[in-house]
């Protein structure tokens, strides 16, 4: 059996589209497992009290990648935050920013990626509105102290006076004292410094008890020869 030119046109023709459809599906599917934004995540976290901002890779293919973080400011400045290298897989690769964040703060992610992607990844991230660190662990509060304060403890002091060197050298007056206390005239001449004095004293004071006694004696003579007589 002879094929017609006919036969032989349409077979051509049927073979051309369905290498044309087949292109196009490898051409797709290659497109699908190429690496691509979508495959980039950004997330700001907090290590401890610590912020940072981490990017996730999760390109099967394992193309390799810059990361690029930058924080947007006001009027349109950017403050970049730094540059990583990242090789991602099926399971994610993941690099990380340290980066002491602000609540509600924007940065710009942007990622290039060989020949396939150089741009940011959208949305732009915007920190979370609560601070990894409070205002309560920045000051913490000093502990309660035990020690009274200076009027709590004036009405004890004036309740019960600590009494003086002087007051409580002397005994109080009524009271007894294991002690033995000096004379008073020791005590007077010591006090005074006229104990040189007391050989002195001492001497005028027989002679007039020699005198006295002298003319106790002859009164009491005479008062006897005249009852004699």
């Amino acid at each position: 059996m002879s094929i017609t030119r006919r036969s032989a046109r349409r077979s051509v023709r049927i073979l051309g589209v369905a290498s044309a459809s087949a292109a196009v599906v490898l051409g797709l599917s290659s497109s699908a497992l190429a690496c691509n934004i979508r495959d980039f995540k950004a997330e700001a976290k907090c290590d401890g009290d610590k912020g940072v901002i981490v990017v996730t890779d999760i390109d099967a293919t394992g193309v390799p990648a810059t990361v690029s973080v930058f924080l947007e400011g006001d009027g349109g400045v950017e403050t970049k935050v730094g540059d990583q290298k990242v090789k991602g897989s099926k399971e994610g690769t993941a690099v990380t920013f340290p980066e002491d964040w602000k609540p509600n703060a924007t940065y710009r992610v942007h990622i290039k990626a060989g020949k396939f992607v150089d741009e940011d990844v959208k949305p732009s991230l915007v920190a979370p509105s609560t601070a990894c660190k409070t205002e309560e662990s920045e000051t913490p509060k000093p502990p309660a102290s035990t020690t009274p304060s200076p009027s709590e403890s004036a009405p004890a002091e004036s309740a019960s006076p600590t009494p003086s060197a002087s007051e409580s050298s002397s005994a109080p007056a009524g009271t007894s004292s294991n002690a033995p206390s000096p004379a008073v005239g020791d005590s007077n001449l010591a006090e005074t410094g006229a104990n040189s004095n007391t050989g002195l004293i001492a001497g005028v004071a027989a002679a007039l008890v020699v005198v006295g006694g002298g003319a106790v004696f002859l009164g009491m003579r005479r008062r006897g020869a005249r009852n004699d007589g």
